[in-house]
């Protein structure tokens, strides 16, 4: 029986945090084991946004090693750069034709980040969903896991599947959206009403991988709790509610066990605890991230290797999309 093929990515910007492992590679190092797995480090949509040279071409090679360090297996996964990979364009220019200035125009985050740069944004970030759809597509792709924000640029390129085959004739299967019902949205330490992320400008919310343990130790401590002293998961207690999520993670507790674990202690102490099995669960990413990282010659054979892979299978799949609309 085949295996379902997968496809997905991160953007090589910022420091990847607990919310990107919990919420994606974490569950990305599980379903390797009976997918076939395409992951991406997607440099092109790094770019939509300015970003330095020399930090973004660092942040790809870090990217990787922590893939790897997280235990992403080149053996089992295919993991390669967008850029390197010219089918990725090739195929966003050609969808670009089928799609409509008006279903652009209402993606969500779009509308989100065009609107905080004051009509000064890109073409390439309201393109973004387009460029993402050909990600997908080119492999033939039968399930993209993502969390809530990327569904509707999913959705996207199932519709974009669809009016091409209705046009031109079957040739792009149509993916479906994996979501991960456990965990999938980690919020800021700061803020819990908002999602931990990479771009977030305040430190402290939050928890990077390659963060010291002393790092982790004072971000933990300084995170936001609610009023009362109950540790309870509940919608009216958010900060303790994403507490309990990120604790419940790295100890493999369920959140009920932890619930009566600290009955009648106090946020402190549930901290220190928490403190204690974030510290303990990143320590043998940061160190095999270090082993990894050091190694430029192995580091370079894995997305060589990826690369081979990845083309083998866009190469049909774009010269296939070039005869069907008649180009070369």
């Amino acid at each position: 029986m085949l295996q379902k093929r997968v496809f997905s990515g991160i953007q090589p910007s910022g420091n990847l945090h607990i919310g990107n492992y919990i919420g994606a590679i974490k569950q990305w190092v599980a379903i390797q084991q009976d997918h076939d797995c395409f992951f991406c480090i997607v440099d092109l949509h790094a770019i939509t946004v300015p970003q330095d040279p020399k930090i973004l071409s660092e942040k790809i090679k870090e990217l990787t090693a922590l893939y790897i360090a997280c235990g992403i297996d080149p053996k089992k996964s295919v993991i390669f750069v967008q850029s390197d990979n010219l089918d990725h364009p090739a195929l966003a220019w050609i969808l670009d034709c089928i799609s409509s200035m008006g279903q652009l125009s209402r993606m969500t985050q779009y509308k989100t980040k065009s609107g905080k740069t004051k009509g000064q944004s890109s073409v390439g970030l309201f393109n973004y969903p387009v460029l993402m759809a050909a990600d997908i597509l080119l492999y033939q792709t039968d399930e993209v896991p993502v969390g809530e924000d990327q569904k509707q640029h999913v959705e996207l390129a199932r519709d974009l599947a669809e009016k091409f085959n209705s046009r031109f004739g079957e040739i792009f299967k149509v993916p479906e959206v994996k979501m991960f019902k456990i965990g999938a949205r980690i919020m800021s330490l700061r803020d819990p009403s908002s999602k931990m992320s990479k771009s977030d400008k305040d430190a402290g919310g939050t928890i990077d991988l390659l963060d010291s343990a002393k790092d982790i130790v004072k971000k933990i401590k300084s995170a936001t709790t609610d009023s009362g002293k109950e540790i309870l998961f509940r919608p009216d207690k958010e900060a303790i509610s994403n507490l309990l999520t990120i604790y419940s993670h790295f100890s493999g507790t369920e959140i009920k066990k932890l619930e009566q674990k600290y009955q009648g202690k106090d946020y402190k102490k549930f901290k220190e605890g928490l403190a204690d099995v974030v510290t303990e669960g990143l320590e043998p990413i940061r160190k095999e991230y270090r082993r990894i990282r050091s190694d430029e010659t192995y580091l370079s054979k894995v997305l060589k290797d990826g690369l081979r892979k990845a083309e083998e299978i866009s190469g049909k799949t774009l010269e296939e999309v070039y005869k069907a609309v008649g180009l070369g």
